[in-house]
């Protein structure tokens, strides 16, 4: 019989959570991005007309997320900044006659609330998540790494796809997965699907940072995930690796071994995954965005096919 105040397993069921809010981390150093990041975050590097950051927050609202959790750290000021409401700017564009550019600025003004807190020690993604714990209790939620934008200028779904399954499914996590060459599978952490490899599956493992020998499939995480609060509980409990880290890889395999369903969803061919870690995926990431700018991108695309065509200039 139900005591007074509680719900039944069937009510409990029938309940649909509301997952709006997402984790943010951008706690990094990015280091192999020196000099670049020296004085400002990886995460408000420009691609295109926008900071790396912004296309994850705007990815992120498309897809019903309200409450955005940064996880910062020391020397991330200009993230907070990035997304305050700037008045002095607003009217000085107003009053010097520039107010077709107060629409560079509209995202200021989404409703959208933005919370902060610091990663005081560099100790992993899964620190860094575990973080956020006092401020998410017993909420479902989203994380969504800031160096990483899904989809060029950020039009992808795939949040919203996976906060789907979740609720539709009742599990206690779904991670976005892309498909990888075989030998680059020891940078990610690598899906081991239970039955195939479609387009949404159920995780028997995920192994962060295979051999190429031993990496059970070719699907690496994607720097999606949505989880259940019970992944605290597997963060408290896993062990620092390399370094001291905590990693989330591992926490989300407490979580299977324990008995709890993790699903995972394949990226769309049509939403690439960028990531800006390193200067060779930042300049590839920052070149396909500016050649898909209406305005720019026609020009710039004769430019550089006129460029290739000469000799070039040897490398500084």
């Amino acid at each position: 019989m139900t005591k007074p105040g509680e719900k039944s397993a069937q009510t409990r069921r029938s309940m649909s959570p509301t997952i709006d809010m997402a984790v943010i981390p951008v706690a990094g150093h990015g280091t192999r991005l020196l000099p670049a990041t020296k004085s400002q975050p990886k995460e408000m590097l420009s691609v295109g007309r926008k900071p790396v950051v912004q296309y994850v927050v705007e990815e992120l609202a498309q897809s019903g997320i309200e409450r955005m959790l940064f996880v910062t750290s020391r020397g991330k000021h200009s993230i907070e900044s990035h997304f305050d409401t700037d008045e002095s700017l607003t009217q000085y564009l107003r009053t010097t006659g520039r107010e077709e550019l107060l629409a560079d600025l509209a995202f200021e003004r989404k409703a959208i609330e933005y919370f902060y807190t610091r990663q005081r020690r560099q100790l992993g993604l899964g620190h860094a998540v575990l973080c956020a714990e006092s401020l998410i209790r017993d909420q479902p939620f989203v994380v969504a790494l800031g160096d990483s934008i899904i989809g060029v200028h950020a039009q992808s779904d795939i949040v919203q796809r996976m906060k789907e399954l979740f609720v539709k499914e009742g599990v206690d996590a779904v991670v976005a997965f892309e498909e990888v060459p075989r030998e680059e599978v020891f940078r990610y952490g690598i899906a081991q699907p239970k039955d195939g490899e479609a387009e949404t599956f159920e995780l028997a493992d995920v192994v962060e940072k295979p051999s190429v020998q031993d990496a059970p499939s070719r699907l690496a995480v994607a720097a999606r995930y949505v989880f259940s609060p019970r992944i605290f509980q597997m963060l408290h409990a896993t062990p620092p690796g390399k370094g001291g880290e905590i990693q989330l890889t591992d926490a989300i395999r407490q979580l299977i071994q324990r008995g709890h369903r993790c699903l995972g969803v394949r990226l769309r061919p049509d939403e690439p995954r960028f990531d800006i870690g390193n200067f060779e995926s930042y300049f590839q990431t920052f070149v396909e965005f500016a050649l898909a700018d209406r305005e720019y991108g026609p020009a710039l695309r004769q430019y550089l096919l006129a460029r290739l065509v000469k000799p070039s200039s040897p490398p500084e």
